[in-house]
């Protein structure tokens, strides 16, 4: 009986570790443009961003700080990522909204600046190189 106890005990804890939905999921990024193309513009001055389609789980943020290096997020809002929502660009570029939630997070670096989101988004390595700029994971 005692060992029929610790079976069940075991499953239980097995089963009820982790939740998958909680965190933006992994899939292979490989992005690259070039920075002189027209859709992009908006890279050549900090504090410029733009939206990608078609990359990561619900697209891709591009973003030029004020230092002049680059970031890259995931669309998708770190808040329910399972609901893929992809988050929109607010007035300014400096923050993102998460149009499900309302959550809005910081394009500086991810994080989340109003709830109920927790986590930041999802970031990528970015390069920039001869006028090419390189996403990937």
């Amino acid at each position: 009986m005692r060992r029929l106890l610790l079976f069940f005990t075991v499953i239980f804890c097995l089963l009820s570790c982790g939740k998958s939905g909680d965190v933006v999921p992994y899939v292979p990024v490989n992005f690259q443009a070039t920075l002189t193309d027209p859709r992009y513009s908006a890279l050549n001055v900090p504090g410029g961003a733009v939206l990608v389609n078609g990359y990561g789980v619900a697209g891709l943020i591009l973003y030029r700080e004020a230092d002049g290096t680059y970031a890259a997020y995931d669309r998708c809002s770190s808040y329910m990522p399972q609901n893929r929502c992809a988050v929109t660009l607010d007035a300014g570029n400096f923050t993102a909204t998460d149009p499900c939630s309302e959550a809005k997070f910081s394009l500086i670096d991810g994080t989340p600046v109003k709830a109920p989101a927790t986590r930041s988004l999802k970031s990528y390595s970015i390069n920039v190189s001869n006028f090419e700029i390189f996403v990937s994971n």
